[in-house]
């Protein structure tokens, strides 16, 4: 069986990950689960999680109503992403 498609969904870009990671911070701020940030945004749970583990490509819509689900403006969860981005390099830098 050819696995390709799953390892592109697992090897997404370094950008992808920081995504997922400023989304994980934002919505721990808040002190939601997964489950309830994606009943606030009303993306289904398995799609957040995949979004928190770098695998999703969310369009601008789903971006600002992540932002709205976790109660934070977009330029915020933008400037977590900005700063996952920024560690992330420096990690990959450093190795």
């Amino acid at each position: 069986m050819d696995n390709s498609h799953a390892t592109r969904i697992r090897e997404r870009s370094l950008e992808h990950r920081a995504l997922g990671r400023a989304m994980l911070e934002a919505r721990a701020r808040r002190g939601f689960s997964q489950e309830d940030a994606a009943f606030r945004t009303g993306i289904h749970r398995n799609q957040w999680g995949a979004l928190e583990r770098g695998e999703g490509n969310p369009t601008f819509a789903s971006l600002m109503r992540i932002a709205a689900g976790v109660d934070l403006p977009l330029s915020e969860v933008v400037a977590l992403y900005e700063r996952q981005v920024a560690e992330a390099r420096g990690r990959k830098a450093a190795s």
